[in-house]
């Protein structure tokens, strides 16, 4: 690329559940010069992610060491990467990271599991953003809250979700009384990643995101910031003595954390003066690099999604939205209400039922005798890889029901509307004429049935929503999903070009930080990118789906009140 000695150019680092993303991008024009991806080694580990994690409870842990690893290589990869032009006119840097995803550290601010000895155990790790262990506190947190004089939960819709952070340490610090001893603080992923690069992680010092600390830690500025200690001393001693150990003053994105340290420089190739901002929800940065406007749902669709809204205080006012994951003044963009809600399983229900038709084929393969240890690994890979693609060009020649199926889209539980993650999926109307692109075409729909009773809670709640725009994995590689979504919602879906479109976010609020834009938005104005393509509704869809909906609201209720005997 030609070399223009005025650009200016930030880092956005995306950390997902399986991998660290991240982008240069030149600040004054919104190009992407470069990208890279590194995955967690740990994770993808086989054995050892069976330490870490264990599905039948819920539990979904991931070591620091994946973290640091990753974005090492990453970053240090993509600097190598581009001319040196380039490199010197770096100017700015920002994390996003999954949330609720924190971690216990001692009194540095160091996560346990990087001492030796919790090296291997995952109390010690950082507990994952789709981690559900923590049901019965989270439980115990809600019923404290309705009694309580203040309710702290009022901001966080009302219900206080397993998902999230006070739920979580409460539940590792019963569970293991070791991890108790010796814990003297916690941190989210976002807030850490950026202390450890800026050499500071120091409970009390650390400048913590306001994204994650009001949707996610009950933070709100009415009450003084995070709950009280008489609160929390009510669920467990040890929590009034995190609180003591945590900076409760909280920071929108654009602030500035730091400047690079010299050690984290050096490892990354760059200069201490690149200024680093303060850390991100993923999804809030998504939002964000997408392009989102007041009123604009902008839908982060992956492993689960996000939905974000942003509206003005004046028309907010006083308004307390219930049954969804937060409200907070500049979570998403300064200024303004950032609103979220979600579905906790999306791409991750149909990761299930392909690894549920993998599962006999992975044995069989691996019996047989007519294949060497080569060719059985690369049939599994082949099949691994084509289950999806080749039931979805099946589902598309389907009409919408088909079989009469109807499927509920609750297989990790329900993050919105009220969160409740005791609840499960179900399928129902199979027969024997029931095929495997049938109940597939089902989940999908059910996936979409989902996101539209999001979409009808927040209007029945007074928030309009006038476009949708959708970016993740999801939308850039299933135009199934996608009109069939449109159709369920019955509205037109813009999806974003960028296929890192958090990192891109986050690069926006580096771009603020530095001081290259004076502020979010103008950043999105110089960075944001064209659409690539639009779901319009199919009209004959529309009507036949609007049936459907009852009918998976009908077997809603009937698991709500199932899950309750």
């Amino acid at each position: 690329m030609q070399y223009n000695n005025i650009d200016k150019y930030v880092i956005g680092v995306d950390f997902g559940t399986d991998s660290c993303r991240a982008i240069i991008v030149n600040a004054c024009t919104g190009v992407e010069v470069a990208q890279t991806v590194s995955h967690y080694t740990r994770w993808d580990g086989g054995n050892k992610n069976a330490l870490y994690c264990d599905a039948s409870k819920c539990q979904y842990r991931q070591h620091p060491l994946d973290y640091i690893e990753s974005m090492e290589n990453a970053v240090t990869n993509l600097v190598k990467g581009v001319s040196q032009g380039v490199r010197s006119c770096i100017k700015g840097l920002s994390f996003d990271t999954t949330s609720s995803t924190p971690v216990l550290t001692d009194i540095n601010g160091t996560p346990l599991a990087l001492s030796p000895e919790f090296q291997d155990n995952p109390n010690a790790m950082f507990i994952l953003w789709k981690d559900h262990s923590a049901i019965k506190e989270a439980d115990e947190i809600n019923k404290l809250a309705r009694i309580s004089p203040i309710d702290y939960t009022s901001y966080s819709g009302g219900i206080y979700s397993s998902e999230w952070v006070w739920a979580k340490v409460l539940h590792v610090v019963r569970e293991d009384n070791d991890i108790q001893r010796k814990a003297y603080s916690w941190v989210e992923h976002c807030d850490w990643i950026t202390g450890l690069v800026v050499g500071n992680t120091n409970p009390y010092l650390m400048k913590r995101s306001r994204c994650a600390a009001a949707h996610k830690a009950m933070w709100h500025e009415s009450w003084g910031g995070l709950p009280s200690e008489e609160f929390l001393s009510q669920l467990d001693p040890s929590l009034a003595r995190f609180r003591r150990s945590i900076n409760e003053q909280t920071y929108t994105g654009d602030n500035k954390a730091g400047n690079l340290s010299k050690e984290w420089a050096e490892k990354f190739g760059l200069s201490t003066e690149v200024s680093v901002s303060v850390g991100l929800v993923d999804a809030h940065a998504g939002a964000v690099g997408a392009g989102i406007e007041p009123y604009t749902l902008t839908r982060i669709i992956g492993t689960s999604t996000c939905d974000i809204l942003i509206a003005s205080k004046e028309e907010i006012g006083d308004m307390l939205i219930p049954g969804i994951c937060g409200q907070a003044d500049g979570s998403v963009i300064p200024g303004y209400i950032g609103l979220e809600a979600g579905q906790s399983a999306f791409g991750d229900i149909y990761a299930w039922y392909k690894n549920t038709l993998l599962w006999p084929a992975e044995r069989i393969i691996a019996k047989t005798k007519h294949l060497d240890k080569n060719q059985k690994e690369l049939l599994v890979n082949s099949f691994n890889e084509s289950i999806i693609a080749e039931l979805s060009e099946a589902a598309v020649s389907l009409t919408p029901g088909a079989g009469s199926l109807i499927a509920l889209d609750w297989l990790n539980g329900r993050r919105s509307p009220d969160a409740d993650f005791s609840v499960q999926g179900a399928i129902i109307g199979m027969n024997l004429s029931t095929t495997a692109p049938m109940i597939f075409r089902a989940l999908v729909e059910a996936t979409a049935f989902g996101s539209k009773a999001i979409v009808d809670h927040f209007i029945n709640s007074g928030i309009a929503i006038k476009s949708v725009l959708a970016i993740g994995g999801i939308p850039l590689k299933s135009p199934l999903v996608m009109q069939i979504m449109a159709d369920v919602l019955n509205v037109t879906i813009k999806v974003t070009k960028s296929d890192q479109t958090c990192a891109l976010g986050a690069a926006m609020f580096a771009a603020v930080a530095s001081g290259i834009c004076e502020d979010v938005e103008k950043a999105q104005k110089a960075m944001t990118q064209e659409y690539l393509t639009e779901y319009i509704p199919n009209t004959k869809n529309v009507a036949v789906y609007d049936s459907l909906y009852k009918e998976y609201q009908r077997l809603g209720s009937f698991i709500n009140d199932r899950s309750e005997l």
